[in-house]
């Protein structure tokens, strides 16, 4: 099912603090994005962290290694992470200007990062092909409910921008009705071989990774670099060593593989 394209009102951001950590809202009381305000590079979101695990996928002495584009900014945390501690050329899209304001004021917006302000599906349409090697996605509306771009020719434009062996982490909601058919649609744009979910949070988020010619490693070299990354990052409270073990191959998933249709081996 495709995403309705018709324009909406842009809701409106609030804020909050709990212990410490300021959150980004957006009319609701849904969190969109978090911030430890003592330590803003500490990513404090379980789900965000797990879409970080993507870069199991990537060859650790490269990490630092072509560009980086999140579509929706939330609070900032991977958009601090690849510009500031990956040192990525890192480009963000937000249709949301109150988001971005309030990521400028409030949660530390690295100014090496560059901002573009506007819709994610128009920035796809005209990027470079092939010219990213980390591909954030994370647009949820500001009631959580569903992703609001989730159609085919959405992931079809993500696998297109991204160069050979990069890769896209997705946040989907697992225990939501849409996550077989969401995932289904991903693995018919990248193949389901190139197709991958992390185990869902408590609070029913799961990252799907889907690669354009990036192989999950064999165990070894897997816990290898999930080893690496704990050591560089740990201080950051990423829990890498803890990813390997939470990642399923998309054939693997009961009641979902059946979803996605057959096609040829992509390019």
């Amino acid at each position: 099912m495709s995403a309705d394209r018709t324009p909406q009102p842009l809701p409106g951001v609030t804020l909050s603090e709990d212990d410490g950590v300021r959150y980004l809202h957006l009319d609701t009381p849904w969190i969109q994005g978090g911030m430890r305000i003592r330590a803003p590079q500490v990513v404090e979101i379980d789900y965000i962290q797990r879409m970080l695990a993507v870069l199991l996928w990537l060859d650790a002495g490269t990490l630092h290694e072509g560009a980086a584009v999140q579509l929706g900014l939330g609070a900032g945390a991977l958009t601090r992470f690849t510009a500031q501690q990956l040192k990525m050329p890192t480009t963000v899209v937000e249709i949301n200007p109150q988001v971005i304001a309030a990521n400028q004021r409030h949660f530390h917006l690295p100014r090496e990062a560059l901002v573009v302000r506007g819709d994610a599906a128009d920035w796809l349409a005209q990027a470079e092909p092939g010219s990213v090697r980390l591909l954030f996605v994370d647009l949820y509306d500001h009631e959580a409910a569903a992703p609001v771009l989730d159609d085919a020719g959405f992931y079809a434009a993500c696998r297109a921008v991204l160069e050979d062996g990069g890769a896209m982490a997705v946040n989907l909601f697992g225990r939501h009705a849409s996550f077989a058919e969401s995932i289904a649609r991903i693995a018919t744009a990248f193949g389901s071989e190139a197709t991958w979910s992390l185990r869902p949070t408590r609070q029913g988020n799961s990252v799907v990774v889907a690669t354009r010619g990036a192989a999950l490693p064999g165990r070894p070299e897997l816990l290898a670099r999930a080893a690496q990354l704990e050591q560089r990052f740990g201080r950051l409270r990423l829990m890498a060593r803890q990813w390997p073990r939470m990642i399923r191959a998309f054939a693997s998933l009961p009641g979902v593989a059946d979803a996605a249709p057959a096609r040829p081996r992509l390019p």
